[in-house]
C-alpha cells in the first residue's frame, strides 16, 4: 500500500465561484461516507450503482474508505466536515497491457452540489494522480438516461469511445493530456474563477466593519470614499460602538445587517480580524477584503492561514490582508473600497499592485496622466485572490484593454507565466517586477547554476509569456499611455516630425538604440512633404520642419506621413518658440490624431512646460511625452509586444526514438545511491542517460589504473582526453586535470599521472574519445525553486566565464523557443560563419535543446545539469557532449505532466 498522498490536498473553484476542498479518502471518512450517501437522491444513487440503495453496508464501507492509492484511488470533496462528492477508479488487472493500465471511473455527487464542476474538478484529479501510477485509459459504464455524466466525460476534452448494450454506454477515453483536455480545463478554470470575483468587483451591498467617525482613520476614509463617490448599491458601516456613520445607520455587527450582502471591507485590528471573517461568512456574504495588517508580513502566517481557511470554509474570496482596497469606476457601481484620494476616472487599463503604498502612488499618477481605470485591486499579502485570479477575470473583461502589474514577488510563478501568455494574446500586460538588483547568482557546483539568477528567471518567464517588462514606474505609465490609447505598430519603422534640429537628432539615436528603424524617405515622400515647407525645411527623416512652423505646416505633414506606407509611427516634436501660436499648433497635431483611425500609432513629445504634467488634452487619444527617449523606449516595447503576439508559438518536441525507461532505471538506481540529500551522478550514469535521450556523449571509459587507462585507449582507439575524476574538480583544466590530444601507450601512461596528482580526492580517471574542431559551447539546466526548470545556452570558453553572453528559458522548450536560444546570445554569429569562419551545425544544436528539454521535463529528480563543452561540429556532423555533470535529488511529489501546475487549484 502507498502512503497517503498529501500533495492531493487542495482547494479549487466550482462554476459559480465556490471553493471546496478536494482530497483523497481516508479509513476515517466511514462515517462521512455513510452519512454523504444518506443524502444523495435516489436516482443519482441508481445512475452510479445500477440499483436502488438507501444505504451502504459496512462492508461496502470499508472497502470505499480503505484504498491502497496505487490500483485503487479515491478522491473525495469537503465542504466544511462534510462530505458531498467522490470520484474513484480501480484498475481493472485482466485488461492491463505493456502499453499501461486501464482502469474504470465512477462519479457520485450530493445532488444540492450537481451542476457546479465538482465531478469536473475529480476527474482532472483523477487523472492526474491516475497518469502518476501507470494508468493510460479510463473506462466507464454508464446509463443511457445519465446525460450529465456523458455531458462530464465529452466537455473533459479526451477522446471518448463508447458502445450502447442494452441501455449503458461503456465509454473508454485515454488520459493523456491532450491539447483538447488542457484548453477544457483552462476555460472551466476561467469561468469559476470571474464568477468568483464578480461580487468582489461588481457588489450590490457593501458592508465596511471597522467604519469610523473619525476621517482620518483607515475605516473612516474607506466608508466615506464608498459613499462619496456615487456607489450604485447599498452601504453599511458596521461599528458596534456608533449608532451611525456619515449619517448613515451603523451596525454592530455585519450579521445585524438586515439585507443581504455580497462585499465586506475589514478594517480592524488583526487579533479582530477572525472573527469578523466569521461573522461574514455566517451573514452570507460572498469575498471579503481584509485591510488589516498584522499577518505573513511580519511573520504571522498561521494566523492568515487560519482567517483563509475560515473564508474557503464559507465560499468567501478573500482580498488581502494588509492591503489597501480595491476600485471599479464603471459608472455601474462605482465601487471605492480603497482609503486613498483619488478616486480615477473610468478608462481601459486594469491594474493590480502588491504594495500598498505603491497602490496609493500609482492611482495619484493615474489620475494626474487621465489614464482611465476599468478595475484596481491590491492584493497585499495574496493570501488568497492574486494576480493570477485577476488575469483571468480581465482576460475577457470587455472594459479592460491593457493590464498594468505591480509585483514584488510570485506565488504560483509557473502558473502566472502560463495564464499571462494566453491573455498577452488578447491585450497587453506590463508589469514592474520589484528585485531586479537584489538577486545575484546563487552559489551553485556547476557553470550553469552559477549563471542563474532570480532575475533571469523573471526575464525568461516574460520573454515566454509575452510580458512587457518595465523597469521603472515611469516607464510602466510612458508604455500604458501608449498602450490605451493608440494601435499598436504593424513595425519597426519611425517617422520623426519636429521643429527642431536638437531634440530631432535626440530622438534619431533613442530610436536606434531600442532596436527601432529611422527609414530614410523615398523621393517621392520628401517631395510630398517638401511641398508644405519652407526652403529651408529637412523632408528627410526626422523631418525638421524649422521653428517657423506653424498649425498648417504640422496638420498637413502629419497627415502625409500617417498616409504613407513608408513607416509604421510618427513621433511628433513640438517645442514652443514663442509665446503666441502654440494653442494653435498643439490643437492641429490633436486634431489630427484624434481623426486618423488607421493602424499607426502617434505619440507626442512636447517640451519645455508643456511635457510631462497634466495631459494636455484630457478627451485626447494622443499621448505626451516630455522627452524623446520616453517616446522611443515606449514605441520599442510595443513594437516587441506585437511582433510576439503575432509570432509561431512553436511546437512541443515529440520524438520516437527515445529509451525512457532505460533513463528512469539508471535515475533510480542513483537515487537510492546518494540517499536523501543527493548528489552528482556517475559518468556510466550521465552516459546512459544522456544517450537514451538521443544525445550523443563522446565514447569513454572510467579506469583506476595505469594499465587499464592504456586498455581503455586502445578500445576507444585515436587521440585522447584524459581527465581526472574528483569530487572538488569542478574546473578541471584550472587545477591541471585534462590532458588532451593524447596518443600512444608511454603518452596514456604520462598523462594518467599528471592529472591523478592534479588533485588530492581523485577517485578515478576519465579516458575520453578526443573530439577536434568544432565550436565550443554550453547547455544546461538549473532548477529554479519558484519558475522551475531553467534551459541554457551559450558560447563556450570566454563568452560564458566572462561575458555571461547565454540565454535562458524556463522549460519545456518550442522549436521556436530552441531557435530564438541559438540566435540571441551575441556570440552566435560565430556557429554561422562568422567573417568566413567554419559555420557549426545548427540544427543538431537545436535537436540537443529540445532532447534536454524532453529529458528534464520526464526526469524530475534531476536538479541540475552542465553539457561544457558540448562540441557543435560543421554542418551535417552534429553535436557531441565532451563533459558532463548532472546532479539528482530525491522527488517526492510528482504529478503528471510533470512540473506543469494544474489549473483550478487555488493556489
Amino acid at each position: 500500500m502507498a502512503e497517503y498522498p498529501a500533495e492531493f490536498e487542495f482547494d479549487v473553484l466550482l462554476s459559480n465561484g465556490q471553493a471546496i476542498h478536494i482530497r483523497p479518502i481516508r479509513p476515517d471518512d466511514v462515517e462521512r461516507e455513510a452519512e454523504f450517501f444518506r443524502r444523495v437522491g435516489p436516482e443519482s444513487v441508481y445512475h452510479r450503482f445500477f440499483v436502488m440503495k438507501r444505504d451502504l453496508s459496512p462492508q461496502e464501507l470499508i472497502h470505499f474508505t480503505n484504498i491502497d492509492y496505487d490500483d485503487r484511488m479515491a478522491l473525495i470533496a469537503t465542504v466544511g466536515d462534510h462530505m458531498v462528492a467522490v470520484g474513484r477508479y480501480d484498475v481493472l488487472t485482466e485488461q492491463t497491457t505493456e502499453n499501461g493500465k486501464v482502469a474504470e471511473v465512477a462519479f457520485l455527487v450530493e445532488d444540492a452540489y450537481q451542476g457546479r464542476g465538482i465531478g469536473r474538478h475529480l476527474l482532472q484529479h483523477l487523472t492526474i494522480y491516475a497518469r502518476r501510477q501507470g494508468v493510460v485509459e479510463f473506462e466507464a459504464y454508464v446509463l443511457a438516461e445519465n446525460m450529465a455524466m456523458m455531458r462530464l466525460f465529452r466537455n473533459s476534452g479526451y477522446r471518448l469511445t463508447r458502445q450502447l448494450d442494452e441501455g449503458v454506454y461503456r465509454v473508454e477515453f485515454p488520459i493523456d493530456y491532450s491539447t483538447e483536455a488542457r484548453e477544457a480545463e483552462w476555460e472551466h478554470e476561467k469561468r469559476a474563477v470571474t464568477a468568483s470575483l464578480l461580487p468582489l468587483l461588481y457588489p450590490t451591498s457593501v458592508a465596511v466593519v471597522g467604519a469610523s467617525r473619525d476621517p482620518k482613520s483607515i475605516g473612516g476614509r474607506l466608508f466615506a470614499n464608498l459613499l462619496h463617490n456615487g456607489f450604485t448599491g447599498a452601504a453599511y458601516p458596521i461599528n458596534p460602538g456608533a449608532d451611525q456613520v456619515n449619517g448613515v445607520a451603523a451596525y454592530p455587527s455585519v450579521t445585524d445587517v438586515p439585507g443581504t450582502v455580497d462585499l465586506a471591507v475589514i478594517a480592524v485590528p488583526s487579533p479582530a480580524v477572525r472573527q469578523a471573517v466569521e461573522d461574514c461568512g455566517r451573514k452570507g456574504v460572498r469575498g471579503v477584503v481584509v485591510v488589516s495588517a498584522g499577518f505573513s508580513e511580519v511573520g504571522n502566517e498561521a494566523d492568515e492561514a487560519e482567517v483563509v481557511a475560515l473564508a474557503r470554509r464559507y465560499g468567501m474570496r478573500l482580498v488581502g490582508p494588509n492591503c489597501m482596497g480595491l476600485l471599479n469606476a464603471d459608472p455601474k457601481v462605482s465601487l471605492d473600497v480603497q482609503f486613498g484620494p483619488n478616486f480615477p476616472p473610468y478608462g481601459n487599463v486594469a491594474m493590480s499592485s502588491q504594495s500598498g503604498a505603491l497602490g496609493l502612488a500609482i492611482l495619484e499618477r493615474t489620475a494626474e496622466l487621465g489614464i482611465g481605470i476599468s478595475t484596481f485591486v491590491s492584493v497585499g499579502n495574496r493570501a488568497d485572490v492574486s494576480a493570477n485570479d485577476l488575469l483571468l477575470y480581465w482576460e475577457d473583461d470587455p472594459a479592460t484593454d491593457v493590464i498594468l502589474l505591480y509585483m514584488e514577488s510570485f506565488g504560483n510563478a509557473r502558473r502566472f507565466g502560463r495564464l499571462a501568455r494566453r491573455v498577452a494574446k488578447k491585450k497587453p500586460v506590463v508589469v514592474v517586477k520589484a528585485g531586479r538588483s537584489a538577486a545575484g547568482a546563487r552559489a551553485a557546483a556547476s557553470h550553469t547554476g552559477s549563471l542563474a539568477s532570480l532575475d533571469v528567471a523573471v526575464d525568461a518567464l516574460f520573454r515566454r509569456a509575452g510580458v512587457i517588462r518595465t523597469d521603472t514606474l515611469h516607464e510602466l505609465f510612458e508604455v500604458t499611455e501608449l498602450l490605451a490609447n493608440q494601435p499598436l505598430p504593424p513595425g519597426r519603422r519611425v517617422a520623426v516630425l519636429t521643429n527642431a534640429g536638437g531634440p530631432g537628432i535626440l530622438v534619431a539615436d533613442a530610436i536606434e538604440s531600442h532596436d527601432l528603424e529611422l527609414p530614410v524617405f523615398s523621393e517621392e515622400l520628401q517631395a510630398r512633404i517638401g511641398s508644405h515647407l519652407s526652403g529651408m525645411a529637412a523632408p528627410q527623416n526626422p523631418v525638421d520642419m524649422i521653428a517657423s512652423a506653424g498649425p498648417e505646416e504640422y496638420r498637413r505633414c502629419l497627415e502625409i506621413l500617417l498616409d504613407s506606407d513608408e513607416i509604421d509611427a510618427v513621433i511628433t516634436i513640438f517645442i514652443p518658440t514663442s509665446p503666441e501660436g502654440s494653442d494653435e499648433i498643439l490643437d492641429a497635431i490633436n486634431d489630427t490624431v484624434t481623426g486618423y483611425d488607421g493602424d499607426k500609432p502617434t505619440v507626442g513629445v512636447f517640451m519645455g512646460s508643456l511635457g510631462g504634467g497634466a495631459p494636455l488634452f484630457p478627451d485626447s487619444n494622443l499621448p505626451v511625452f516630455g522627452f524623446p527617449e520616453s517616446a522611443a523606449r515606449a514605441l520599442a516595447s510595443a513594437a516587441r509586444y506585437r511582433e510576439w503576439r503575432e509570432a509561431d508559438e512553436g511546437d512541443f518536441p515529440q520524438f520516437d526514438d527515445l529509451e525512457t525507461e532505460s533513463a528512469r532505471s539508471a535515475i533510480r538506481g542513483a537515487v537510492k545511491r546518494v540517499g536523501t540529500n543527493g548528489g552528482w551522478l556517475d559518468s556510466g550514469e550521465i552516459r546512459t542517460i544522456l544517450r537514451a535521450y538521443g544525445i550523443a556523449v563522446a565514447g569513454e571509459r572510467v579506469v583506476g589504473t595505469e594499465d587499464e587507462a592504456v586498455a581503455a585507449g586502445v578500445e576507444i582507439g585515436g587521440s585522447l582526453a584524459i581527465k581526472v575524476i574528483s569530487p572538488t574538480a569542478l574546473h578541471k583544466s584550472d587545477v591541471g586535470g585534462v590532458e588532451l590530444n593524447v596518443e600512444g601507450e608511454d603518452a596514456i601512461r604520462k598523462a594518467f599521472r599528471s592529472v591523478s596528482n592534479a588533485v588530492d580526492d581523485a577517485t578515478g580517471v576519465l579516458i575520453q574519445e578526443f573530439v577536434p574542431g568544432g565550436h565550443e559551447v554550453i547547455v544546461g539546466m538549473t532548477e529554479d525553486p519558484t519558475f522551475g526548470p531553467l534551459i541554457v545556452f551559450g558560447l563556450g570558453g570566454i563568452f560564458v566565464e566572462l561575458m555571461k553572453d547565454v540565454a535562458f528559458r524556463v522549460n519545456p522548450l518550442t522549436d521556436v523557443d530552441a531557435r530564438s536560444m541559438l540566435s540571441e546570445v551575441r556570440s552566435a554569429r560565430l556557429l554561422e560563419g562568422y567573417r568566413g569562419g567554419t559555420p557549426g551545425d545548427l540544427e543538431a544544436m537545436e535537436q540537443l535543446l529540445l532532447r534536454l528539454s524532453v529529458l528534464v521535463e520526464e526526469l524530475p529528480e534531476i536538479a541540475e545539469i552542465d553539457l561544457n563543452p558540448v562540441k557543435v561540429m560543421a554542418p551535417g556532423d552534429g553535436a557531441v557532449v565532451v563533459d558532463a555533470r548532472i546532479r539528482i535529488r530525491p522527488v517526492s511529489t510528482i504529478f503528471l505532466p510533470s512540473r506543469k501546475d494544474i489549473p483550478g487549484r487555488m493556489l
